[in-house]
């Protein structure tokens, strides 16, 4: 079976929709959404009324739960913390109770998946470097953990030197970010894993960005929201 595994969608429609066109161009067979669907771009509800009845294997982020609880975004930067509000202010009632239902955690085809780490997932922690890495891998017993958060796709091995995920051994996997990609490439990130095969990988597609960010602008969101969208930072 292939499992595409999407994150970071940060209300960037145009990102989303071109990232489902080559899950559907491929006959994927499952989606996994590790949350983080609403935040600093400008269609919240948009893409939430993509994801609901996409797929049941939704997670929560720490955008989607600031976007409700406005208390916890005080540790945002500026930009980030505007966009909250704004998005706060957006959001349908009908979006409002879908998040609510969303949880921190998920294990599904024998593998685990969470927004930020498998270490106090409800905390929101990065994974960046293989230190990071190392920490949490005795957080989970599965072979691997799939992860969003930094925006910065990655392959993460228990040994410290495989850079391919490969049977036999335990991973830590970062697909990156939908909407908000943040490894200097512009173009929507997303991962499709096979679970027959044990393998991944790692799919960029080009958006239509310069409507992406004309929203942003429009919506009277930070100006610096939309420009990084051109520059993948």
């Amino acid at each position: 079976m292939l499992v595409a595994i999407i994150s970071d969608i940060h209300g960037n429609l145009e990102a989303l929709e071109a990232a489902l066109r080559v899950i559907r161009e491929r006959n994927i067979n499952s989606i996994v959404c590790l949350g983080d669907i609403v935040g600093y771009g400008a269609s919240p509800n948009g893409c939430l009324d993509l994801i609901r009845p996409l797929t049941p294997l939704v997670l929560l982020g720490n955008h989607d739960e600031a976007a409700l609880q406005l208390d916890k975004s005080e540790y945002f930067n500026p930009y980030a913390r505007i966009a909250a509000e704004w998005t706060h202010d957006e959001l349908t009632q009908e979006n409002r109770e879908y998040i609510k239902t969303l949880p921190f955690a998920l294990e599904r085809f024998g593998v685990l998946f969470v927004h930020s780490s498998p270490f106090q997932p409800e905390e929101w922690h990065y994974i960046i470097t293989p230190t990071d890495a190392a920490i949490n891998f005795g957080y989970f017993s599965q072979p691997v953990c799939f992860v969003g958060h930094s925006h910065v796709p990655e392959v993460f091995c228990e040994d410290d030197k495989t850079l391919e995920v490969i049977p036999g051994k335990k991973f830590i996997v970062n697909v990156g970010s939908i909407g908000q990609p943040r490894d200097s490439d512009w173009r929507t990130s997303f991962g499709v894993f096979n679970t027959d095969s044990f393998t991944y990988e790692q799919v960029r597609v080009e958006y239509d960005v310069k409507t992406a960010a004309a929203k942003i602008r429009k919506a009277g969101l930070p100006k610096a929201l939309a420009d990084r969208l051109f520059v993948g930072r």
